[in-house]
C-alpha cells in the first residue's frame, strides 16, 4: 500500500516540475535556472509543512511521491555545472548558495508555518 502512495504523488510531482520549470523559465531572459530553483524552493516549503504535522500516509503521497519527483538534484546539479563550463561561473555560485539557502529558510518557514497553523 505504502508504495502505491508514493507512485501516486510522483505521478503528479513529475509533470507539475516539467510543467513548472518550463513556465517560470520562459519568464525570464536569463541562463539561470529559474525553473528548477522554482520547484527545488517549493519542495523545500512543501517538506517543512508536512514535517511533523501529517500522517505517515500523507507524509508518503507528498512528502516521497510529490516532493521526490517534484524536486531535482541532479538538474540542478547539471545546470550548475553547464553554468560553469560555459563561463557563467557567477552565475553557478549563486545557483549553489541561493538554493541551499533559499531551500533550507523555506523548509524552516513551513516548519514554521505547519507549527502556527496546526499546532
Amino acid at each position: 500500500m505504502n508504495w502505491l502512495l508514493v507512485v501516486a504523488g510522483a505521478m503528479v510531482g513529475a509533470p507539475l516540475r516539467y510543467l513548472t520549470d518550463r513556465a517560470v523559465q520562459s519568464r525570464h531572459d536569463s541562463v539561470f535556472p529559474w525553473g528548477t530553483f522554482a520547484v527545488n524552493v517549493t519542495g523545500c516549503l512543501i517538506l517543512g509543512l508536512l514535517t511533523g504535522s501529517v500522517s505517515s500516509h500523507v507524509q508518503l503521497l507528498l512528502g516521497t511521491g510529490l516532493c521526490g519527483a517534484l524536486t531535482t538534484y541532479s538538474t540542478f546539479s547539471y545546470e550548475t555545472l553547464r553554468l560553469a563550463e560555459t563561463g557563467a561561473g557567477l552565475y553557478a555560485l549563486g545557483n549553489v548558495v541561493g538554493s541551499v539557502t533559499v531551500g533550507i529558510g523555506a523548509a524552516f518557514t513551513g516548519v514554521w508555518l505547519a507549527e502556527a497553523v496546526w499546532g
